[in-house]
């Protein structure tokens, strides 16, 4: 991907911001939703370990339907967009720790651009 910013452009405010899905529906709606599948509980995790690590010019926010329904709970990190499908809180640690302190990628919870169906759980 090409580099987005222009000449002028202010410095980002946040050093990485990630956006959690917590979108509600109903619970028979065929797509489901990353409520349904524990997205609020994993959010406000990672907002807490975050701040006991001392994750500072990182936000974390929660985020209405980010249109991966099917694979949540989900989140994205930017700048970067990479996309996570955690499912417990040492997930959350682990995305923690690799990606916003270290700058790594926690490649086992990633999911793809083309990726519609979840992984066999």
């Amino acid at each position: 991907m090409s580099e987005r910013n222009l000449p002028g452009d202010p410095k980002p405010y946040y050093e990485a911001h990630v956006f959690a899905c917590v979108n509600e529906r109903p619970d028979v709606h065929p797509r489901g939703s990353c409520k349904a599948r524990g997205g609020v509980p994993l959010r406000n995790y990672m907002k807490v370990r975050a701040d006991e690590l001392g994750l500072e010019n990182v936000r974390i926010n929660q985020a209405g339907c980010l249109d991966r329904c099917e694979l949540g709970p989900v989140l994205v990190i930017y700048p970067e967009g990479i996309w996570y499908a955690p499912r417990t809180p040492a997930d959350i640690d682990e995305i923690l720790e690799v990606h916003l302190k270290q700058g790594g990628r926690v490649t086992r919870l990633m999911l793809q651009p083309d990726q519609k169906l979840p992984a066999a759980e």
